[in-house]
């Protein structure tokens, strides 16, 4: 990160310069404006510390100019005590702060360090943004740990192939948006993607959902009715809580799967089907088998391939990212401005459990939007049935979340990420071999 001094006084910028450059600040001093601009870009990490009053371009026209570089460039003030009234005008007018001259050192470098560190949330908001924007339907799979990038792999690599598939994982880890991976993904992504929740319908309604009737099949039934089956024809279906699909339709599904045809309730006549199914449970299958709950020739035509899905508490690294994600879509829904996502965010959703998974992460997303807080008390850990997880490896990986935090705000630098966290290059390097974390994965490009 670096501070950029713009000040006509030599003498005054020299002053300014040393002051920030013993505290282990990077600085540029310039004592012409346009040669401070041309140092400027998007992704510049850094602030600008500027004089009011200058001949040719004063500190309102360089405010106007940065901002139309970057809006987010931190622009700090310095003012002579006349010049307050002024100075309060150009922070509501977008400046960051201002400084009475003659600025006192330790204020300027209290300014000047905050400056830098709203800078630095900034980019690294930006960074998260520009992950999620991956493209590719494989990219709504959000998360760069290593089993979100196994699982983006396997929806790749499965997109494309004509096999059924059985998805397990627990409530909220995202089955259906793996399912609509897989379709947008494939050749079928021009057919239909028609999700059923097994669980979610009465016994006496799903069979007709499934294979739909003809008029008159059975009381009510005055018109005919085209089942989910038919309509996913082209397309994929997707069975989500599988396990709880009455066994008599169990048999009727198997069939479907072996012979690719259906007939309607009520009818005689078969009608072929080219369709892709995608089931989902979160239940063992092969337990529920063997204790006569579920068919074991059906499970094993289902598990032509199984694609496991990770618990949020087993990729919490993944955390920050979807938080971001949720929280941009939740302030979208509500035309709010984005609350700033610190530090103290990041650790405190890093050490929470997750039970609900990525499905609860979005509800505290929804929340935050509405500034209603996180609503993560300290108890708030997952319940009496929740796993604990050992003290030693929370603090270590709440280490590790803020070790990364400080690296990606410093852009990689070593040196100022070590003083910002208050310890040794040398500690910090252990730090890092430690986490398995690289310096170049967060140097600014």
């Amino acid at each position: 990160m670096t501070v950029l001094l713009i000040d006509d006084d030599p003498e005054v910028l020299d002053s300014s310069r040393q002051t920030l450059e013993l505290e282990g600040f990077a600085v540029q001093a310039v004592t012409e404006p346009e040669a401070g601009l041309v140092r400027l870009g998007g992704s510049w990490p850094g602030v600008v510390v500027t004089d009011v009053r200058m001949p040719g371009m004063d500190g309102f026209a360089l405010l106007e100019r940065v901002r139309a570089v970057d809006a987010e460039v931190p622009v700090v003030l310095v003012t002579g005590h006349g010049d307050i009234a002024m100075a309060m005008r150009a922070v509501r007018e977008g400046a960051y702060d201002f400084i009475e001259k003659p600025a006192e050192p330790d204020h300027l470098v209290e300014v000047v360090r905050r400056a830098l560190a709203h800078r630095g949330l900034v980019l690294e908001n930006r960074r998260l943004r520009a992950q999620l924007a991956e493209g590719g339907p494989e990219g709504r799979i959000i998360g760069r740990s290593p089993a979100i990038e196994r699982l983006r792999a396997a929806v790749a690599n499965l997109a494309d192939a004509e096999v059924d598939v059985l998805l397990f994982g627990e409530t909220g880890t995202g089955k259906e948006l793996v399912a609509r991976s897989l379709h947008e993904g494939g050749r079928r992504r021009a057919g239909n993607f028609v999700a059923l929740n097994c669980g979610a319908m009465p016994d006496t309604i799903i069979e007709s959902e499934l294979f739909g009737h003809e008029p008159g099949a059975f009381t009510g039934a005055q018109g005919r009715r085209i089942g989910k089956l038919e309509y996913a024809a082209g397309g994929t279906l997707f069975l989500d809580e599988i396990e709880s699909m009455p066994m008599h339709l169990q048999v009727k599904l198997l069939r479907v799967l072996q012979e690719r045809v259906i007939e309607r309730i009520g009818a005689n006549r078969t009608i072929p089907l080219d369709l892709r199914v995608v089931a989902a449970t979160k239940v063992d299958l092969l337990r529920l088998a063997a204790e006569g709950k579920f068919r074991e020739d059906l499970y094993y035509r289902l598990n032509v391939v199984t694609v496991p899905l990770p618990p949020l508490r087993e990729r919490r690294e993944d955390v920050p990212l979807l938080f971001r994600h949720f929280l941009d879509a939740a302030v979208a829904r509500s035309r709010r401005t984005a609350p700033t996502l610190d530090a103290a965010t990041l650790v405190r959703l890093a050490a929470h459990g997750w039970p609900g998974n990525v499905r609860e992460l979005r509800n505290v997303a929804e929340r935050v939007a509405l500034g209603l807080g996180d609503g993560l008390a300290p108890a708030a850990t997952g319940g009496a049935t929740a796993e604990i997880e050992p003290l030693a490896d929370q603090l270590d990986r709440i280490e590790k979340q803020l070790i990364e935090d400080a690296l990606a705000r410093c852009g990689g630098r070593v040196g100022e990420t070590a003083e910002r966290l208050g310890i040794t290059r040398k500690t910090l390097y252990l730090k890092m071999r430690h986490h398995g974390l690289n310096r170049d994965d967060f140097t600014e490009e």
